[in-house]
């Protein structure tokens, strides 16, 4: 298996306070059967995955566990081509009685449009300090 063809660790949300962050600060993107949480940061970094499938979608786990299988192999696929940023995916209650092909062509359509977002622009009004971007100071006159 490539580089490309993995889902290594690096790869994926871990941490609530990671979910979080995608949620809050994020852009969302709908459609039929997963919503699309993205948080593009401003300068590279990593592309990563978080997968959410609550009891609400369905009760039974193999129906939860098939839905993030199929969302997960479809960012592994895609990966290489979606901007860098964290991405999480929430299923919704009409995912759990999709078809396969069905669940891929939402999942590829919500990552393609992903691709079209463009990274945040930092909180308030005020261009970063030079302490920030890692910039020397300009020279003053």
């Amino acid at each position: 298996m490539t580089s490309s063809q993995s889902f290594p660790p690096d790869a994926r949300l871990h941490v609530s306070a990671e979910y979080q962050a995608v949620f809050g600060e994020g852009r969302r993107v709908s459609g039929t059967f997963f919503r699309l949480n993205v948080r593009l940061p401003l300068e590279g970094g990593r592309t990563r995955l978080g997968v959410t499938v609550s009891k609400r979608v369905d009760k039974r786990a193999v129906v939860r566990n098939r839905l993030r299988r199929q969302a997960k192999e479809c960012f592994r696929i895609l990966r290489d081509g979606l901007p860098a940023g964290d991405y999480v995916l929430l299923a919704k209650p009409e995912a759990a009685k999709a078809e396969a092909a069905a669940l891929r062509a939402d999942l590829l359509s919500l990552f393609n449009r992903a691709r079209t977002l463009k990274p945040m622009a930092p909180p308030g009004t005020m261009p970063p300090s030079d302490a920030i971007t890692g910039r020397p100071p300009s020279p003053e006159s």
